[in-house]
C-alpha cells in the first residue's frame, strides 16, 4: 500500500498557496475502526483529508485543529482532530447510516448531514482558542470549508475532496486539494484559476487514473508554474492510552466510581476517536478511586 502524504507548495511565483492530498490509508483505517457505512466514510474520510491539509497550515508543534460538522440529517454530525504534525483521527456520530445515492449514484453525503453548521477550533496555546463558526452551505464537505476560509479567515479558497469505494465496501481512493489566493494575486492569475477549476476532473478520478497529489496540483495551476516546498507524511492515529481513559474514569466524581465498583463488574471504556477498548478491573477502579481520593 503506497504511503498517505499531503505536498505543500507555492504557484504562479507565490500568488497562489496549495496543498495536495492521498489519504486512502488514512480513510480505511477510520473505516475498519468505526465500521462506517459508505456514505458515513465518503463524509469522515473528506472531513479528515481537509483536517490533515488544514493542521499542515498550523505553525506550532503543540497546535491542533479541530473541525465539527454538525446537522440535522441522520448522520447528525462529525469530529475530526489533526495536529500540526498533520495526523488526524476522527468519528461520526452515528457511523452505520444508510441512505440512498443521489441520482448521478455519487453519495449522498449531503443527505446525511443535512442542514447545520461548521465550527473550526484552533488551539495555538492560547489564553482562548480561535473559533470559526459558519452554516453549511450544502454538507458537501469541501464547499462548506470553502466558504468557511471566504467568511471567518478572508482567504479566497478553492477546496476539493474526494472518497471513492470499492465493490466491498473498502476504500479504493480518497485525497483532496486547497487553493489559496494571496492578497497579492493579480486578476489575469484569478482568471486563470477560475477557468482551470472549472474543467478540472474530480479528485478521486484523477486519483484512480493514477495521479499523485504533485500531477493534481499542475492540473490545477497549469500553465502557471509550481514549486513544491514540502512533502508531508499524513495518516489516522489516535494518541488514547490506558492511561488517559483512567484519567477520565477519575473525572467522572467519586459516586459514579463508587457505583460502578459495587456492581462487582468489569467495565469497558471505548475510545470515541478509534473505537480501542480498554478494560479496567474492579480493583483497577479501586485503585483509581484511592487516588482520587489523594488529590
Amino acid at each position: 500500500m503506497s504511503e498517505d502524504y499531503i505536498l505543500r507548495a507555492t504557484a504562479a511565483g507565490g500568488q497562489i498557496r496549495a496543498f495536495a492530498a492521498t489519504t486512502k490509508n488514512m480513510v480505511e483505517t477510520a473505516r475498519a475502526a468505526h465500521d462506517t457505512s459508505p456514505v458515513v466514510t465518503a463524509a469522515l474520510g473528506r472531513s479528515l483529508t481537509a483536517g490533515a491539509m488544514m493542521g499542515s497550515m498550523l505553525k506550532g508543534e503543540k497546535d491542533v485543529l479541530t473541525l465539527q460538522f454538525r446537522g440535522d440529517g441522520p448522520m447528525k454530525g462529525i469530529t475530526v482532530t489533526a495536529g500540526s504534525d498533520s495526523y488526524t483521527k476522527g468519528y461520526a456520530l452515528n457511523p452505520s447510516v444508510l441512505i440512498h445515492a443521489k441520482a448521478n449514484g455519487k453519495l449522498d453525503v449531503s443527505g446525511a448531514l443535512g442542514n447545520g453548521y461548521l465550527n473550526v477550533i484552533k488551539d495555538m496555546g492560547l489564553k482562548e482558542p480561535y473559533n470559526g463558526r459558519v452554516d453549511l452551505v450544502s454538507g458537501e464537505i469541501a464547499e462548506d470549508l470553502t466558504y468557511y476560509f471566504a467568511t471567518s479567515e478572508q482567504v479566497p479558497s478553492s477546496v476539493g475532496l474526494g472518497v471513492l469505494m470499492n465493490k466491498d465496501n473498502t476504500v479504493r481512493q480518497a485525497g483532496g486539494f486547497i487553493l489559496q489566493l494571496m492578497p497579492f494575486a493579480t486578476d489575469a492569475i484569478i482568471t486563470q484559476l477560475e477557468a482551470n477549476l472549472q474543467f478540472v476532473k474530480p479528485v478521486t478520478t484523477m486519483l484512480d487514473e493514477g495521479m499523485g497529489p504533485e500531477d493534481i496540483l499542475r492540473a490545477l495551476v497549469e500553465p502557471l508554474d509550481i514549486e513544491v516546498l514540502d512533502t508531508i507524511p499524513t495518516g489516522f492515529r489516535c494518541d488514547c492510552s490506558h492511561e488517559r481513559v483512567s484519567g477520565v474514569i477519575a473525572s467522572l466524581g467519586r459516586k459514579d466510581l463508587e457505583d460502578m465498583i459495587k456492581d462487582g463488574e468489569d467495565i469497558e471504556v471505548k475510545c470515541q476517536f478509534c473505537n480501542t477498548a480498554y478494560k479496567f478491573s474492579v480493583d483497577e477502579l479501586k485503585e483509581i478511586l484511592k487516588h482520587g481520593k489523594r488529590k
